[in-house]
């Protein structure tokens, strides 16, 4: 695979990727990004940034023939080639376990030379900007933006394509809100109907790089993620390799992407997540706080997908499951009720879902969910609270999960703050006040 050329016009917004998949018969495509305009010229960051851009986006035709060798076009460095490899090779784990292609997972993308990083001594110092919050909807996403409008950083929501759900989310904000539009190249959802290979992509990697190439533009700072600590689980171990369907949004892509977008464009703080050490159930009990978004949150990535504009929740996926079982302990089963459309513990058809998320009939789905011992610990909650007493699926659950699963969840691990993070310390006092 390579990529032949970019473009980019600062008069409409419009970067165009070239991609080439070489072979008897040679594949063509050409990915089109609309950015918001920025205020004046575009810094040369931005366009180190839309190199850095190029090669992840590819990965979305790359999976088309999953080719055995990937030449990045421009001399990087070594941090970039560690990032671009990994993003093709853990990024598209799941795409290789599910096509049975475990060739990807022992690829190495190749540049034609290895460049220095960017000079240390002359960053670009983007760290005093206000922050790029990114919005997908989300209760993650609404915690992340409310906590830095409390500390009075006055952020950006920010969006890749974006869609009534989201923009209904910034609407409560009331915050003025960026957004960009990306554009496959048609071409591959034609291949894709006659039967090319598809699966999952890292999406997150690009719509990071899609982020900070828009922080870079309108001069910002950082981009500030709201991925949580669960998102480095993985879902399984297949030929010694750990599969994680959220492997973009954990800790050690997070890591490797800011390695490589500050050796290569020489930006001091491109990029953190803020939620990166809390759990799923923890970042739930922040967002009970905010009953502004009841009407307009959803995590579901099913709705999203509906002509509907007004489906919010599906009811019948792995992602309203969990994310109904981590709301519950923090708010009452009428608020829940409300904020689903549906009360899903009284529907006796959800147990099989929701023993996935236990752990107890199969793997953790592919889905971004949370740990198993997350599920565990919300059950363990609910089962306390009268108010679900006579809730069937509440019930059923607790009389499926053997004793030593119980024993193994512990609600202080899960609600306590811990693991890895690349928060810088400005933004680690303003977490640690808004959880005190």
């Amino acid at each position: 695979m390579r990529f032949p050329a970019y473009r980019f016009d600062p008069a409409t917004g419009v970067a165009e990727f070239d991609y080439l998949l070489d072979g008897p018969d040679p594949l063509e495509f050409t990915e089109t990004i609309t950015f918001p305009l920025g205020p004046g010229e575009p810094p040369a960051h931005f366009f180190k940034v839309l190199e850095l851009l190029h090669v992840v986006a590819g990965v979305s035709y790359y999976k088309v023939g999953a080719p055995a060798r990937i030449e990045a076009p421009v001399a990087v460095p070594a941090a970039v080639t560690e990032f671009f490899t990994a993003v093709y090779t853990h990024g598209l784990g799941e795409y290789a376990y599910v096509n049975k292609l475990p060739h990807v997972l022992a690829l190495s993308v190749s540049s034609p030379s290895e460049a220095p990083p960017a000079p240390p001594a002359s960053p670009v110092d983007n760290s005093e900007g206000r922050p790029l919050s990114a919005v997908g909807g989300g209760k993650d996403s609404i915690v992340t933006l409310e906590i830095l409008r409390a500390a009075g950083l006055d952020p950006v929501p920010f969006s890749v394509n974006p869609n009534p759900v989201i923009v209904n989310v910034n609407a409560a904000s009331g915050l003025t809100a960026l957004a960009a539009r990306r554009k496959l190249d048609p071409r591959l959802f034609e291949l894709n109907k006659a039967g090319a290979l598809n699966g999952h992509i890292p999406v997150t990697a690009i719509n990071s790089l899609i982020a900070i190439a828009t922080a870079a533009l309108h001069g910002l700072g950082p981009v500030v993620m709201s991925n949580e600590r669960s998102a480095s689980d993985p879902n399984l171990i297949w030929n010694g390799h750990e599969i994680n369907h959220q492997w973009s949004k954990g800790v050690l892509a997070e890591g490797l992407l800011r390695a490589a977008v500050t050796a290569h464009t020489g930006l001091a703080e491109p990029y953190f997540s803020l939620l990166r050490s809390l759990s799923e159930l923890h970042i739930a009990q922040l967002f009970a706080r905010y009953t502004a978004y009841d009407d307009v949150v959803t995590s579901c990535n099913k709705a999203f997908k509906l002509h509907d504009p007004t489906a919010r929740w599906c009811g019948d996926c792995p992602k309203c499951r969990f994310v109904a079982l981590a709301m519950a302990p923090s708010m009452s089963r009428a608020r829940l009720t409300r904020i689903f459309g549906r009360d899903l513990f009284a529907e006796p058809a959800q147990v099989p879902g929701y023993l996935e998320l236990l752990g107890i009939d199969a793997h953790k789905p592919f889905e971004c969910v949370g740990e198993v011992e997350e599920s565990l610990v919300a059950l363990t909650m609910l089962g306390d609270d009268p108010q679900w007493a006579d809730a069937p699926v509440i019930t059923a659950l607790r009389a499926a999960v053997p004793a030593e699963a119980w024993a193994a969840a512990s609600r202080d691990e899960v609600l306590t703050p811990g693991g890895p993070t690349f928060v810088p310390p400005a933004y680690a006092k303003i977490l640690a006040a808004a959880l005190a």
